[in-house]
């Protein structure tokens, strides 16, 4: 299949979903140069941190204090992750330039992840969705579990069709369609997103693809033939979602670039400072 070299957007996941697994607490004058630093790189959208329980999440429990130290660029889009309306209000407080919702297409995900079903978990977000519209916030949406579930197995394609459609009606501008376990097939994943075509156009789409199998790279390819240009990193390749067992690690940042680049996608992106930034991230992990 021919491939139309429209540039390829990367959106940096490390600060929020890279280090929200690490075991160790990562100190906030680290988080706020990882982000810093990533901000020179020629990255037009940086996930902060997130507004979740911080039982449940210790290592974004200072995400406001993130928000407030670290240097914002014009033109970057500073963004936050939100799971309900206490979450919302918090995270107003920073002005972030948008906000993430998250559900899942496998409902046994859905309550080991937010303790809801799918459709309760919708209820959460229609409580305030139409606040971010009011306040100027814009809204991305994450579908979890979109090829493979750590409780269920394969998760219909239709299932994630469904809550894509969903996320559109909640007006979110772009939805990223993530392979949670990172054991997608190159297969599934052209079934899964030939499904969600049916719902929404190809522009409103963005891959978000874990590493754990190795796989990450060849779902890339499919999800470019098929006509996705905007992709979820993480710097160093860090992180992985902490209620799904077994699935470490986000493609890194560097990796994703240095491929799309390859195939001649222009990204803006400077290499050399995600590099940086990629040996600070890992070197952050071990102090």
């Amino acid at each position: 299949m021919d491939i139309v070299f429209d540039p390829v957007t990367i959106v940096e996941v490390g600060p929020r979903d890279g280090l929200q697994n690490e075991p160790k607490t990562i100190k906030l004058d680290e988080k706020v140069r990882l982000i810093n630093l990533l901000s020179t790189s020629g990255l037009k959208q940086i996930e902060v941190g997130s507004f979740v329980n911080p039982k449940m999440v210790p290592q974004m429990a200072d995400s406001g204090l993130v928000f407030s130290k670290i240097t914002r660029r014009p033109g970057i889009s500073y963004s936050a992750l939100v799971p309900n309306l206490n979450g919302y209000e918090q995270a107003k407080k920073c002005s972030p330039d948008a906000i993430a919702i998250f559900c899942s297409a496998s409902e046994s995900f859905s309550k080991a992840n937010l303790n809801a079903s799918i459709d309760e978990s919708f209820m959460r977000i229609s409580q305030f969705i139409s606040l971010a519209k009011k306040d100027d916030i814009l809204v991305r949406g994450y579908v979890s579990c979109v090829t493979d579930c750590p409780f269920e197995g394969p998760v219909p394609a239709s299932n994630v069709a469904k809550v894509v459609a969903k996320l559109r009606e909640f007006n979110c501008y772009e939805i990223s369609l993530g392979d949670t376990l990172g054991k997608g097939s190159p297969g599934a994943v052209d079934k899964m997103i030939d499904n969600v075509l049916n719902e929404v156009s190809v522009e409103v789409l963005a891959g978000h693809f874990h590493d754990t199998s190795g796989l990450a790279l060849e779902n890339i390819q499919v999800s470019l033939e098929r006509g996705i240009r905007v992709f979820d990193t993480a710097v160093g390749g860090l992180g992985g979602c902490p209620f799904a067992p077994g699935a470490p690690g986000n493609v890194a940042t560097e990796l994703v670039l240095k491929y799309v680049q390859g195939k001649g996608f222009k990204t803006g992106v400077n290499m050399e400072i995600i590099m940086q930034a990629a040996k600070l991230a890992r070197d952050i992990r071990h102090v």
